[in-house]
């Protein structure tokens, strides 16, 4: 049924203005933002079909543009809009981060990684570099892998940071299975990585794996 069809009290538009945006499903919100559908398919299938095809809001936040390109529904304009939302909410955290010691919003830390990070079906290992007051200055990606595993390199790492005058990293790393929890081989990694920077006076305050809906603290876990 198209929205204007709707009776007013249960359009999203006029419930989220009334009840507030919490009072809205998941396939509410996004038909919100979608407005409408195509031919023979309604808003409202349109979000149920981005929404499953896409695993979800955390999915839909880390989708690249070949991906909704592939969405049956979803033209340029409406890639577009979802494309935008995703990097606002991105760029949003990084500010807090970039404003406060990230000892100060350990949540928003766990957020912000997991809104790059999350849905991607292969591994990539990414790094926050940190000022001298553990402040954010960048988040990269650094190496890239297949759906198990990759390689990272100690020495790229050092050199990065040495680069940007790193004073202290947050490490960060998905599981494309979905399960967050951290391996032998990530621990090692870590340790590893937590001595060679050690040797330029660069601390390594955490390692974050990255699941499907959940992040994992290595440094909470006591494995740092």
């Amino acid at each position: 049924m198209p929205l204007k069809d709707l009776p007013a009290d249960q359009r999203p538009r006029e419930k989220l203005l009334t009840r507030g945006a919490a009072a809205l499903s998941d396939g509410e919100l996004l038909a919100l933002l979608l407005r409408t559908g195509y031919r023979g398919h309604g808003v409202f299938d349109l979000a149920q079909t981005v929404l499953a095809g896409c695993g979800g809001f955390a999915g839909l936040l880390a989708a690249t543009p070949a991906t909704l390109k592939q969405v049956k529904g979803l033209g340029p304009a409406k890639r577009a809009e979802l494309l935008a939302v995703a990097e606002i909410a991105r760029r949003a955290l990084a500010q807090q981060l970039q404003q406060a010691p990230v000892f100060d919003a350990p949540q928003t830390v766990k957020d912000y990684v997991a809104l790059r990070l999350g849905g991607r079906g292969h591994e990539t290992f990414s790094v926050l570099f940190l000022d001298g007051q553990h402040r954010l200055l960048v988040m990269e990606d650094l190496f890239h892998g297949t759906l198990t595993q990759t390689s990272v390199y100690p020495r790229e790492i050092v050199k990065r940071a040495l680069a940007l005058n790193a004073g202290a990293l947050v490490l960060a790393h998905n599981h494309p299975s979905g399960l967050a929890e951290p391996s032998r081989a990530d621990t090692h990694l870590t340790q590893t990585l937590k001595a060679a920077l050690q040797l330029v006076d660069v601390r390594v305050l955490d390692h974050l794996v990255v699941g499907q809906g959940q992040v994992v603290s290595l440094a909470e876990r006591g494995l740092l």
